[in-house]
């Protein structure tokens, strides 16, 4: 029900909506102006992610209950579920959404994924 992307080095078998690890930010790095819309219930989330030339992107929806204060984490979520680590509800992908090549990709530890997050009210 969520995909999700930690600045900790490592996961465990338990992990198996993480499809990063070792990110540079978490989401309380994230920019405030992108916190402040993301807080709308009305905002539309957009994070577009890109390894090895291969592109996926998730719609999803704000909350006002956001509070983006998690230190290593981001996780979009299917459910309406809101936590410290939620950056979006309503997402309309999860990690088993994600095409089988691109998790393939994500697999080897020298894949960079980059991921660009955009908020529209």
């Amino acid at each position: 029900m969520t995909f999700e992307v930690t600045k900790d080095s490592h996961l465990t078998e338990r992990g198996d909506c993480i499809i990063g690890v070792g990110a540079s930010k978490a989401i309380r790095d994230l920019s405030d102006e992108l916190k402040r819309l993301a807080r709308s219930p009305e905002a539309i989330l957009t994070i577009q992610m890109e390894a090895e030339g291969l592109r996926e992107v998730s719609v999803g929806h704000g909350h006002s209950n956001l509070v983006f204060l998690h230190r290593t984490d981001i996780v979009a979520r299917k459910s309406r579920y809101v936590c410290a680590r939620t950056i979006m509800i309503g997402a309309d992908k999860a990690a088993i959404d994600l095409s089988r090549e691109f998790v393939k990709r994500l697999r080897d530890s020298k894949t960079k994924l980059e991921m660009k997050f955009t908020v529209e009210l």
